[in-house]
């Protein structure tokens, strides 16, 4: 037999009359639906319902809210039930009495360990030198001590020079002991180069610091002749950073009689105030600069101003503060 090959054109015609033919000729109703896996289909929507004969309890929908009141009488209502007053809290906190507060800070009545071990220190506090009318000043302040934290031995001198001359010079040895952690009680000697010819004294005083406040050293004096004298010391480290410090102080002289051989007058005899900012290049090694201001008062005063002194002055200073 001969095959005839048609044309793509004709042979895609021919195929789409043969599916119509065939489609038309299919007779659905002898065909079981129900082994295809197709359901009967829902019954039709009814366009109307009435609603009337339905219960609605059991679709689950209750009555609608009745509608909101455009006005509310809110002076009948019950705000405390909603926590909306201001009454007092179920548990409300006691007050606070005596007992509470002396509970909650207790005296510090525990001693503190002493330890047998000696230690020591050597301060330079002020070291310092000034540009003064008869030439270059230099003033010196130090103390060392040498002990344990209850017993010490102190060692203390001051003086000032001007010009190459010594004007005022002292050495104090003294006896501490120990009467809190803060405070020191001490006693002994005090010999005094200049003014004058020179003169010992008796010393007893303190020596502390107020937690977290100031320093003090206030030592009394009595000498030969009757002299008696008083010495204040007071000062303050603010610090203004990691190595810079600022420090206040102030000192007072007092005598109990006038000696105008020695620019000595009863009463209140200087005072002094000085305010000196310190760079800490090491804790124990701290360059300084500062202003001084100093005063004569009394037969002090009279006396500077019987030489043609001045009763008041005020100084730029520079110096060091070293501690070993």
């Amino acid at each position: 037999m001969k095959t005839v090959k048609l044309p793509m054109a004709v042979a895609a015609a021919v195929c789409l009359s043969a599916g119509s033919v065939l489609a038309q000729e299919a007779d659905h109703s002898a065909m079981d639906h129900s082994a295809m896996g197709h359901e009967a289909p829902p019954e039709p929507i009814a366009a109307e319902h009435d609603h009337s004969k339905m219960d609605h309890s059991a679709m689950g929908h209750e009555a609608p809210p009745e509608p909101v009141a455009a006005e509310h009488d809110h002076s009948k209502m019950d705000h405390s039930a909603m926590g909306h007053g201001l009454s007092e809290p179920r548990t409300p906190f006691p007050a606070i009495t005596e007992a509470d507060r002396a509970a909650a800070f207790p005296a510090l009545s525990t001693g503190h360990a002493h330890h047998a071990q000696w230690f020591s220190k050597v301060l330079f506090d002020e070291l310092e030198a000034w540009n003064a009318e008869d030439g270059t000043g230099v003033l010196w302040g130090a103390q060392a001590w040498l002990g344990s934290d209850l017993n010490r031995v102190w060692l203390r001198s001051g003086g000032e020079r001007v010009g190459g001359v010594t004007e005022a010079a002292d050495v104090e040895l003294l006896y501490g002991r120990s009467v809190s952690p803060w405070w020191d009680v001490v006693a002994g000697v005090r010999h005094d180069f200049r003014p004058g010819d020179g003169r010992d004294y008796l010393a007893f005083g303190v020596i502390g610091m107020a937690p977290y406040k100031f320093e003090l050293d206030a030592t009394a004096y009595v000498g030969g002749s009757g002299q008696s004298a008083l010495r204040l010391e007071a000062e303050y480290e603010s610090l203004l950073g990691p190595r810079w410090v600022l420090q206040p102080k102030l000192e007072a002289a007092f005598y109990g009689k006038s000696e105008p051989e020695s620019g000595i007058g009863a009463g209140l005899n200087t005072l002094e105030a000085g305010l000196r900012l310190r760079y800490e290049l090491r804790r124990r090694f701290a360059p300084y600069v500062g202003v001084v201001w100093e005063r004569a008062y009394g037969d002090a005063a009279r006396m500077r101003r019987a030489e043609g002194e001045d009763v008041s002055g005020t100084r730029v200073v520079a110096g060091v503060r070293v501690w070993f």
